[in-house]
């Protein structure tokens, strides 16, 4: 397909291609607010503008090939983009609806949107179901913005209402960081989306070069670090990408990250039993972090067909949170979602490529 992503351009990048500059604004609206997928709706623009537009441009960089519901309230999402690849986005009911006594509305209900930076991922984890079909490439800064856009208009999300964005889906993000970094800043257009930055997080599996890079922007945004071990030794086996990038290069990188003064820099911490989840490597988590405004996220494995790893006992990773918020470091353990889906990050993916193949194989 030879037409540009609209979406993979900023407004200031749209006001030097669409004249006159108040057109750009009627345009945002109807893509970022109205979730427009065709110039038609565009009434208010000519109707010569709108056929060019439609000529140059696309609205719809990728579409739905399908949905699975959780009982929370939480829903997965396979994206198919105009070249056949796919990719997966997550919505996440953090809290519902609540009232008071008298039937009024006490707090709204608040969302987190987990999207995807790039299809498939060379980063390797051994537990990651994503990294099983290898690196294909990196997805637009359109293509990123569009799996919220696509998600907000499916569950009717009204465009004043702000939701919460970690780029935590397939792929690394700084492996992708221009257009991870171009996605921001369009998420925080305030004639667009109007998602400031510090409600968007990325989560790197510790990529230090590039997070120096990333924090020498000054964005504003929340980092995210998939630690998931507390000595090289077992974080090579967990992450190859260790080799790379050991832990005391993602430290050094992480004390020098700008980080907003009411915020901390979030340390990921996927439990495996009997791999990471003993006393032992808490003491050396708490080591680890010290001097450094931080939380733990503890996160419960959350196996798949075929893994060799196992879900973590309840006891044990309370006793882990214990142990560390006992002694004055934040941790929580994350409310596990989804996991009557295919919760897994690559599994609707992964089940979507496995009947394709099936499909020739049946061909042949």
């Amino acid at each position: 397909m030879n037409k540009k992503i609209l979406q993979d351009y900023t407004g200031e990048e749209l006001s030097k291609i669409i004249t006159p500059a108040f057109r750009v604004k009627q345009i945002k609206s109807w893509v970022y607010h109205h979730h427009a997928l065709s110039f038609d709706e565009m009434q208010n623009l000519p109707k010569e503008m709108r056929v060019k537009l439609a000529d140059e441009f696309t609205l719809t960089p990728l579409k739905t090939l399908m949905m699975q519901e959780s009982k929370d309230g939480s829903r997965k999402y396979l994206f198919e983009l105009n070249d056949g690849h796919t990719i997966e986005a997550v919505l996440l009911m953090m809290r519902d609806e609540q009232y008071h006594e008298d039937g009024g509305l006490k707090h709204q209900k608040r969302y987190t949107v987990c999207i995807s930076s790039q299809v498939g991922c060379k980063v390797g984890c051994a537990f990651c179901l994503t990294a099983k079909g290898g690196f294909v490439r990196n997805l637009t800064a359109g293509e990123i913005v569009s799996q919220l856009t696509m998600i907000k208009k499916d569950n009717a999300i009204d465009a004043n209402r702000r939701v919460n964005i970690v780029y935590m889906g397939m792929g690394e993000p700084l492996d992708n960081l221009d257009n991870v970094t171009k996605a921001i800043k369009i998420f925080a257009d305030p004639d667009g989306l109007s998602i400031s930055p510090n409600r968007q997080t990325v989560s790197t599996s510790g990529l230090s070069s590039k997070i120096e890079k990333l924090g020498l922007m000054d964005l504003g945004i929340n980092l995210a670090i998939s630690l998931h071990a507390v000595d090289d030794e077992l974080r090579e086996r967990l992450m190859p990408i260790n080799k790379a990038y050991n832990i005391e290069s993602i430290i050094k990188a992480v004390k020098n990250f700008p980080i907003n003064a009411r915020k901390r820099v979030m340390f990921e911490y996927l439990v495996i039993k009997n791999i990471n989840d003993d006393i032992s490597a808490a003491k050396k988590l708490l080591k680890l972090l010290d001097g450094i405004k931080a939380k733990v996220n503890l996160i419960y494995f959350n196996p798949y067909g075929g893994t060799e790893f196992k879900r973590p006992e309840s006891q044990d990773i309370i006793r882990f949170q214990e142990y560390l918020t006992q002694r004055g470091l934040l941790c929580t353990i994350r409310e596990s979602k989804g996991i009557d889906i295919s919760a897994a990050c690559g599994q609707l993916r992964e089940q979507e490529v496995s009947n394709k193949d099936s499909n020739h194989a049946k061909l042949r």
